[in-house]
């Protein structure tokens, strides 16, 4: 399905859910959606500026997100108000679910940031994760969210990292 189709809204709603609960939820752009992964758009949707250390997250900065319904990750390329390209910031989630016009993703803590010339690879909030108990309550899911961290890992470490996104 492309985001032109007549039955595809324009809009979606993004809805990041983090412990049974809503984290955040923003309106974004469908780009494209061909059954497996979702391209939406959106502005910062942070109260105010976000600094992280190794990225500073502002208003005016422009995410084009990237979700999947059969992986367990997201990837956000993050460019400035200009278009200058600041990075990749990956979200470890399991598979996104689609209905309607909204995206749902549940955030698994871990994530990896990747700078725009990719000299910097972090992992990130690895213990947040360990701390969250889901290796205990679902030691599948856990499984998964670090195979998952691995792999974006080796991609942006490897070189093959933008191809996820074309």
């Amino acid at each position: 399905m492309s985001a032109t189709s007549a039955d595809t809204p324009a809009s979606w709603e993004v809805v990041l859910v983090k412990y049974g609960r809503t984290k955040i939820s923003y309106p974004a752009e469908l780009l494209a959606d061909d059954g497996t992964r979702v391209t939406v758009r959106a502005p910062w949707a942070g109260e105010g500026a976000r600094d992280f250390g190794f990225v500073r997250f502002e208003r005016g900065d422009v995410f084009t997100e990237y979700y999947w319904r059969d992986r367990w990750y997201s990837v956000k390329e993050v460019r400035d108000s200009e278009g200058v390209l600041k990075g990749w910031y990956c979200d470890v989630t399991r598979p996104a679910t689609v209905s309607g016009g909204e995206l749902v993703v549940e955030d698994l803590d871990l994530d990896l940031w990747r700078s725009a010339d990719g000299s910097t690879v972090l992992r990130l909030d690895e213990d947040e994760f360990a701390a969250s108990g889901l290796a205990t309550t679902d030691p599948e899911a856990a499984t998964a969210a670090e195979n998952a961290l691995d792999e974006l890992e080796r991609l942006a470490r490897e070189g093959d990292f933008e191809a996820l996104l074309t």
